[in-house]
């Protein structure tokens, strides 16, 4: 996950003594005692009551994610008052590796290799989570209760024998878990790829160890206490990727969820993570959508208000230059010749399987793409690394421009890169292009809102929803780019689709909670609650919507997303 979430400087991160002083000095997770004392009555007779009720489990299992067991946390709370029984899972010190390890914080990653995170990272990850549960006097689980030493020793006999060319597609009994031991080792060196980083194999069969102790342990928990649905972060890396693998294996309903764009809102998901399920939902939430005049409104304002992130508590770049004429000039855009825009993604980040992508990873996209622009001097590639690269966190530490180079030494002269540190606007960038091209960047529902032709290549939210010209093989993505430049853009028929579905992403699946509270410093948001009535049912739309379906599978959408005039709802 990067995200813009930024937990703690890596010199603070990689001390003990700071992060016990930063936990007991700041509201970093909720403080359960004052809302409980104000409604001492209610929450227990609620508690009571649920004993027996339909079991859900917590199960974001890394206790230094703060922002996760803030959320949950108060989730769980609320469907206790929903009459659920509610449980949480956190790891122990029992994982040999997970997300919240990063080369960033090991200068010497041998030691890594050799300790992993049981000598610093593990020692103060689990008691924070611990104390908010025991707040609210919740059962919580543990990982190592529910591992055995034979456990222990085939996972590690797994991890130091398996052939290093068959991690990635390792499966136990159905379960991807090599998968998501992959995807969890990129992001731990914030790479595309393995390649060139020296302890790379060593670190990956750390991560299969840790994948395959948390199957271990989640099956076993899971065949032993019936749950009816399972609760956690992403969905993706170890250790959420191999909880989803086994809490769907097991027949389980499980609900993920991510930090929204939006202030205050949330974006949560049936069965798989939201990489997935943006790509695939139903399109009768929002196809046929009739968006009043005060809708439209508040989308292009909200939609506008994305080049400074005003509203937003996820915000990459801070744009210095926004005029389109003085950029062009700058960039060196010739205005003889139709622009078309390429955007880049973060190389590392949720790097899964997606079936419908037209190559293997977007760096062997942008070559090819950059070689056949090469053969097109009739047209001009405008090509804009993504400024989180360097903003996201972790920050990548294999640029893409970099790889490129390393690849095509030298670039047609019809090729202009604008590098990530540039602040130069992007949606001002775009403005200049007859058309642009993507392959997993969220952008596309932005650009098709302003009637921009876009060309899919890879795992973007906007595929599939009839908008954009989506290519699921090389030989189709050819195909389309022989068509340029485009005649024209978007229609008028094409232009209110577009608008319908953006206002369904950004108004009616980003779900707000009236008692998120956005913050500066980690985690970016904490729980303000007084008293526990806020968490009733029938107190909160949003919550209600989250938990009914958590708890009853409805969709998670909300049914009337149109804010109040003259307002961005969530501002």
């Amino acid at each position: 996950m990067r995200h813009g979430i930024r937990r703690f400087p890596a010199i603070w991160r990689a001390s003990r003594l700071a992060r016990r002083w930063y936990h007991a000095r700041f509201d970093a997770y909720p403080d359960w005692q004052a809302p409980i004392a104000a409604n001492t009555g209610l929450w227990d007779s609620a508690r009571n009551a649920a004993q027996g009720g339909r079991r859900v489990l917590m199960a974001t299992s890394i206790g230094s994610y703060a922002h996760a067991i803030s959320l949950e946390s108060a989730l769980a709370a609320a469907l206790t008052f929903r009459g659920a029984e509610v449980h949480a899972l956190l790891c122990d010190g029992s994982m040999t590796a997970c997300a919240e390890c990063e080369a960033s914080l090991y200068p010497d990653v041998a030691k890594f290799v050799e300790q992993g995170p049981a000598r610093d990272l593990c020692r103060d990850c689990q008691w924070p989570a611990e104390r908010v549960y025991a707040q609210l006097g919740l059962k919580v689980h543990r990982y190592g209760d529910w591992l055995t030493p034979d456990d222990r020793a085939e996972a590690k006999r797994v991890a130091s024998s398996l052939p290093a060319d068959q991690i990635e597609s390792y499966t136990l009994d159905g379960l991807a878990i090599g998968e998501h031991a992959h995807a969890g080792a990129l992001r731990f060196f914030a790479t595309g790829s393995l390649a060139g980083e020296p302890h790379a194999e060593a670190v990956l069969r750390r991560y299969l160890e840790s994948a395959l102790l948390t199957a271990f342990a989640t099956r076993r928990l899971l065949r032993s206490v019936k749950f009816s649905s399972a609760v956690l972060t992403h969905g993706i890396y170890v250790p959420w990727g191999i909880l989803g693998e086994v809490v769907r294996q097991e027949g389980v309903h499980l609900s993920t969820w991510n930090v929204a764009y939006r202030k205050r809102r949330f974006i949560f998901s049936h069965d798989d993570t939201y990489h997935h399920t943006l790509m695939t939902e139903p399109r009768e939430h929002w196809e046929d959508m009739k968006l009043s005049v005060t809708q439209e409104r508040e989308l292009m304002q909200y939609l506008r208000s994305r080049r400074e992130g005003m509203f937003d508590w996820i915000v990459f770049h801070q744009a210095t230059l926004q005029e389109p004429g003085v950029i062009a000039r700058r960039v060196g855009i010739d205005p003889a010749r139709p622009v078309i825009g390429l955007l880049t993604n973060v190389s590392w980040d949720a790097q899964l399987h997606y079936p419908a992508n037209a190559f293997p990873n977007m760096l062997e996209w942008l070559v090819q793409t950059c070689e056949y622009f090469a053969t097109r001097p009739d047209l001009q590639l405008l090509i804009r690394i993504h400024p989180a690269e360097i903003s996201g966190f972790p920050p990548s530490r294999q640029p893409i421009l970099q790889e490129l180079r390393k690849r095509l030494p030298a670039l047609a002269s019809n090729i202009i890169v604008v590098p990530p540190e540039s602040g130069i606007s992007t949606y001002a960038l775009m403005s200049l292009c007859n058309a642009a091209i993507i392959y997993g960047t969220k952008m596309g529902v932005e650009l098709t809102s302003v009637g921009l032709p876009v060309i899919v290549a890879g795992e973007a939210w906007i595929r599939n929803k009839g908008l954009t010209h989506d290519a699921s093989t090389p030989a189709e993505y050819f195909e389309i780019l022989r068509q340029l430049p485009f005649r024209e853009r978007l229609g008028e028929k094409q232009l209110a689709r577009a608008r319908r579905y953006a206002y369904h992403f950004f108004f009616n699946r980003m779900i707000p909670l009236p008692f998120i509270q956005p913050k500066a410093g980690y985690p970016i948001y904490n729980v303000r609650l007084d008293n526990l009535k806020a968490l009733l049912p029938g107190a909160s739309q949003g919550l209600d919507i989250i938990c009914d379906g958590i708890l009853g599978r409805r969709p998670f959408v909300l049914h009337d997303g149109a804010p109040a005039a003259g307002q961005i709802a969530g501002a």
